[in-house]
């Protein structure tokens, strides 16, 4: 059997045959952890929708959403992500944000989002030859969250690499050497922005931006404080730039090594909503969330015990063929699909609108800018348990 605990595991790639063997198997299966408790790999679409749908039950705040088990301090900070907050907590802090990632709301942001993408699109072309996570990819979810959020233009650069430290941390790339951070520095060094940043937006009039809304809003009675907008920051900023830009890398990917796909997709631009959810299906940004049985129960044909921690796996239930046809076939035009990327239940992901929207705009943009896109060497995935990514994809690209 694998050892899902392990990044190694997902370093080469990502090992579907062994997560389709075990699925068959047993939908929910035990996984030992070196160091600490192991946990239950939920692999069946049916199971992570079950235990997705239970939200007290299966508690996103009382270990956290990772595997590993947090320090106390950097579990405290977790609670206070909407990701990691149980109800009615997390209906009270969600609540007064969802008007601001209705569809409507975000439609509004497409011109802007498309700007960024030709900027983006011209600088490539410039090059020719570019890295396509660091160079192209990165550059439109960091702008996007920036102007969303009202940070300011100089500041980006930095949050974006505090965001992409707080995912990579498993990484020697990224967390190695005598500069490396300590584990949870990044969220700490992001959360601390956040807090001055507060700080200085409530002694200065509002702005038409998330941050004044989030801010002046009510959340279960009172406002919230400077350090819980922190933690807040630090999820909203950190998913709303990696897991993005993962998509975006992944998608292009996988369209080259299916250029059938790619060709379709070419031929009509129309496809791209489509596409941009098969991709998502396909390569799911984020493995797995975490849970935590708040009592005795049964899953899967197996007991949980209360304490026992319950890993909902996105990467399995998203190539269920109990619900998806030919699940290892990529297909732009899949319908329906039920994919669970985004999470479901009472977490599913408050910026969905906003990253189909980014991924749709961008691979408008970039097979309009470019007839010809081709690998320039070995794609190199992220070493994690947790995220689903590429660091490096070296890509050529050609506007004639």
């Amino acid at each position: 059997m694998i050892d899902l605990a392990s990044p190694d595991t997902f370093v080469a790639s990502v090992p579907h045959a062994e997560l389709a063997a075990m699925r068959s198997a047993q939908p929910v299966v035990w996984q030992e952890m070196l160091g600490e408790p192991g946990f239950w790999a939920v692999l069946s679409h049916a199971e992570v929708v079950r235990v997705a749908t239970h939200p007290t039950l299966f508690s996103a705040s009382h270990g956290g959403v990772v595997m590993e088990d947090l320090a106390p301090d950097q579990l405290a900070m977790m609670r206070n992500m909407l990701l990691a907050m149980d109800p009615p907590r997390h209906f009270e802090h969600r609540r007064p944000l969802v008007q601001s990632f209705k569809p409507r709301a975000i439609a509004a942001m497409e011109g802007s989002i498309r700007t960024i993408c030709r900027t983006i699109m011209d600088r490539a072309a410039a090059v020719g030859e570019v890295e396509f996570v660091q160079d192209v990819t990165a550059h439109l979810p960091s702008q996007v969250i920036g102007e969303l959020m009202g940070l300011p233009r100089d500041d980006w650069p930095y949050i974006h690499h505090l965001a992409e430290m707080n995912t990579s941390g498993q990484d020697p790339d990224f967390a190695s050497g005598p500069d490396a951070p300590e584990p949870g520095a990044a969220s700490r060094d992001m959360a601390m922005y956040a807090i001055r940043f507060a700080m200085d937006r409530r002694a200065a009039e509002p702005r038409d931006d998330l941050t004044s809304l989030i801010l002046q809003s009510d959340f279960g009675g009172s406002p919230m404080s400077e350090i819980e907008f922190g933690s807040f920051f630090v999820q909203l900023v950190t998913a709303g730039n990696d897991t993005t830009k993962t998509m975006l890398a992944a998608g292009l990917l996988t369209l080259l090594r299916h250029p059938d796909q790619l060709s379709r997709l070419r031929a009509d631009p129309s496809l791209a909503a489509s596409a941009v959810e098969e991709i998502l299906r396909f390569d799911n940004p984020l493995h797995y969330f975490r849970r935590t049985a708040t009592e005795d129960t049964e899953l899967g044909g197996v007991s949980i015990a209360a304490g026992d921690k319950v890993v909902m796996y996105y990467t399995a239930a998203n190539r269920d063929p109990a619900v998806f046809a030919d699940p290892d076939r990529f297909d732009i035009t899949r319908d329906p699909n039920p994919h669970l990327s985004f999470g479901f239940g009472e977490h599913h992901c408050l910026g969905i609108h906003l990253a189909r929207l980014e991924g749709r705009v961008f691979f408008e943009e970039l097979l309009a800018a470019f007839p010809t896109i081709e690998l320039a060497g070995e794609p190199v995935r992220v070493r994690s348990n947790l995220n689903n990514a590429l660091k490096h994809l070296p890509v050529r690209v050609s506007a004639s």
